[in-house]
């Protein structure tokens, strides 16, 4: 079992940066491939980017692509985004996958319990 925490989430405006962090605990030297989604009030969770657990070249959905970076350090995963958006207010989540592990959320087994990001215009 894994089990994944985050935190640094609270508020992030217009314009300003995020900066979360997803601690992974329990047999983390299962996991494979880690990521970062989030979901907005009303919408459907979106996935934001992923990362293999070698620390690997990782990918980034278009929407963020070029303001963010999700760097790997042993077991720890973090989100450093800049430009945020109001639109981009949501809980994100910190996903792990124990093979495999891409795109979409139903390839992750483990999940962290979210961190609210809030903002303002």
């Amino acid at each position: 079992q894994v089990q994944l925490v985050e935190s640094g989430g609270g508020l992030a405006p217009a314009g300003g940066s995020l900066r979360l962090s997803c601690a992974a605990y329990g047999r983390t030297c299962t996991i494979y491939n880690m990521a970062w989604f989030r979901q907005a009030l009303g919408k459907e969770r979106e996935y934001v980017g992923y990362i293999g657990g070698s620390g690997d070249t990782p990918d980034y959905s278009d929407s963020v692509k070029g303001r963010i970076t999700i760097p790997k350090d042993k077991d720890m995963l973090y989100l450093k985004m800049n430009s945020m958006k109001v639109e981009e207010k949501a809980v994100y989540y910190c996903a792990a996958a124990t093979y495999g592990g891409t795109l979409s959320d139903n390839e992750y087994g483990y999940w962290g319990q979210g961190t609210q990001v809030t903002g303002s215009s």
